[in-house]
């Protein structure tokens, strides 16, 4: 049986549910075999994996271990890393370095103070690379920060993964590189903080406007509407990566993560069908 590596064992309380991971496992070495006879839905992304992050039992894949850009999936090192180092009321002011980045952004003002919760939810719920590069620069700086999320990668047991950046971004010399089975481990890991949890089950936050007073930012995840048991996830894309998402849910004693990468299209549908999928197999 093929399982997932998996991070410490803590419990963690949440809006959608209590989320406690087991005792440690050996990271699998052999690709998951989906149960015989059972159809597996496909879609537009070719590498993919579903577990259970309770048991840490992989229930299938395809090219689970392939090495692939992560896009801004790899934004949730990011944010377990500003929450093991940052309180979450601490605050600066954006500069414009930090919006002088390719976008999706959460429209940071320069000048404008924000806290670290703030940024965070500027992080997963809208992708905003521009609160990325300011949460580097409140770890110590990019490659500190970058650094930082490697040290992290490593040690909840994605150790295939390379953080490039710390959004997601990437280019020549500077690509992220991780796998299906690693965004799992780190998705699972990241459940581990409860507000890291909040924020991804979240459909809607209040965020400063710089004029002020606020706007409301919301979630960009569709399936946090209507799928059953959703609990979060995060989307990403760049040229390299093409479409990538992570999709997480839980009923029926199970705790599942679907993980897509180099998707063609959007990928919605698929991990509405992979989840669906996993909550049918024993």
């Amino acid at each position: 049986m093929s399982v997932l590596g998996l991070a410490r064992r803590t419990a963690v309380v949440a809006a959608v549910a209590v989320l406690a991971v087991t005792a440690p496992v050996a990271p699998a070495t052999a690709e998951p075999n989906p149960q015989a006879g059972v159809a597996v839905p496909q879609g537009p992304a070719p590498a993919w994996l579903v577990a259970d992050m309770i048991s840490g039992r992989i229930l299938g894949g395809n090219d689970a271990y392939s090495q692939r850009a992560p896009a801004s999936t790899i934004k949730a090192l990011l944010a377990m890393v500003v929450l093991d180092q940052l309180h979450p009321g601490a605050a600066a002011r954006a500069t414009s370095a930090h919006t002088d980045v390719e976008c999706s952004c959460v429209g940071l003002v320069p000048g404008q103070a924000y806290t670290t919760r703030q940024l965070l939810d500027a992080l997963m719920m809208v992708s905003g690379n521009d609160a990325a590069n300011m949460l580097a620069d409140m770890l110590g700086g990019y490659q500190v920060a970058v650094q930082k999320m490697n040290v992290k990668a490593y040690q909840v047991g994605a150790r295939t993964t390379r953080a490039g950046s710390p959004s997601g971004l990437d280019g020549p010399g500077w690509e992220s590189i991780t796998t299906p089975h690693d965004l799992a481990v780190i998705y699972r890991a990241a459940l581990n903080y409860p507000m890291f949890v909040q924020i991804i089950h979240s459909r809607s936050a209040q965020f400063p406007n710089g004029a002020g007073g606020f706007k409301q930012i919301n979630s960009q995840d569709q399936l946090l509407e209507d799928y059953p048991g959703f609990i979060g996830g995060k989307t990403g894309y760049t040229n390299l990566a093409q479409e990538t998402y992570v999709a997480m849910a839980q009923r029926n004693g199970k705790r599942l993560v679907a993980v897509m990468m180099y998707g063609s299209d959007d990928l919605w549908n698929q991990g509405r069908a992979l989840l669906d999928w996993g909550f049918s197999q024993p």
